[in-house]
């Protein structure tokens, strides 16, 4: 592209609520070394974001500073060192930010092609929450054939995700919490077996009770604060607790005495600040191990909502109210 050209991206004017996030206008960027051009289709909206416009969590050194952590389009461009892909080629990707626009660069091995029968709308949700549960539930976790599973946020981008990936992967319970009965029956329909309303049950009682008091091998949660003691004290023997982020409190008086004694494993990551080798490792095992079930449609994505790129506030909007099951989209004039 060597006639530079106008795009749309959305600004965030300060921090503060959703009306911080104002469309604007700025030059198309172009690829370096490593990188991809993607004209965007759609975006997905995700924690993250609301974090980065709370000004909770800075996007990392070098990363652009517009919002969005996963997009999918079509590729317009590629730098130096890039032959797996040609222009116009469908694509979706991780990036540490700028996905809240019309073009997005991408590092080339954070980037994947659809798979087979999947839309451009539906891969826009797709990198950021599968890179997130295949990393901690999988990896981390070390999530296996067998085991049982507490998924917090079972309605959530991440939580239905979470639940149709151990799903396929031989889980023997999947426990999750959610705040609605709405809620509760999405998950439900993916494959979720047992069911807590948080709003008014004890998941740490009624694990207790429908598991004889035996625990969870594996907990994927986003909230934190109190629930870190509660999770400890749900976990069997040998069981992993995996922090992916902190709505509540990340500082807690906690009793560890549960962590020697059942010789439990507590973990956590983040994805944006990682590597992009460390990235491209994880887009490779879900190419080779997930693309196939997003192709045959044993699992899919989840879309609550979308909305125009310019009206990306709403779609915080709806985000900050939770009352969303599954993804919430940005889509642009260039969604096919």
């Amino acid at each position: 592209m060597n006639n530079k050209s106008i795009m749309k991206f959305i600004d965030l004017k300060g921090v503060g609520g959703p009306e911080v996030l104002v469309p604007q206008q700025q030059e198309i960027p172009s690829p370096e070394e490593g990188e991809v051009l993607i004209k965007v289709g759609s975006a997905g909206i995700n924690r993250p974001d609301v974090m980065q416009r709370e000004g909770k969590y800075a996007p990392p050194p070098g990363a652009s500073t517009i919002p969005g952590l996963e997009v999918s389009g079509t590729v317009m461009e590629m730098g130096s060192g890039v032959s797996e892909y040609k222009i116009g080629d469908h694509v979706c990707a991780l990036v540490s930010g700028g996905g809240y626009a019309e073009y997005c660069l991408a590092p080339s091995p954070q980037t994947l092609p659809f798979p087979d029968g999947i839309t451009m709308l539906e891969a826009g949700g797709i990198p950021e929450t599968f890179f997130t549960v295949w990393t901690n539930v999988f990896q981390r976790g070390k999530f296996k054939a067998g085991d049982s599973i507490l998924i917090h946020g079972g309605s959530s981008g991440i939580g239905t995700t979470a639940i149709q990936l151990v799903r396929e992967f031989g889980a023997k319970e999947i426990f999750v919490t959610a705040s609605s009965e709405e809620k509760l029956n999405a998950c439900k329909d993916l494959g979720a077996t047992h069911l807590i309303n948080y709003k008014n049950e004890n998941f740490e009682a009624v694990i207790a009770e429908q598991t004889s008091g035996r625990g969870i091998d594996i907990i994927l949660d986003m909230v934190g604060g109190d629930y870190v003691q509660k999770n400890i004290n749900c976990l069997s023997l040998e069981g992993r607790l995996v922090q992916i982020a902190f709505q509540r409190s990340p500082v807690n008086e906690l009793n560890l005495l549960p962590m020697m004694v059942n010789r439990l494993t507590i973990t956590g990551s983040t994805l944006r600040p990682r590597t992009i080798d460390q990235k491209g490792a994880i887009a490779i095992k879900l190419k080779t191990h997930v693309w196939p079930l997003l192709s045959s449609r044993k699992i899919k994505v989840l879309i609550d909502s979308t909305f125009p790129l310019e009206e990306a506030s709403k779609a915080h909007a709806l985000m900050d109210t939770s009352k969303h099951i599954g993804k919430i989209l940005l889509t642009t004039a260039h969604l096919e």
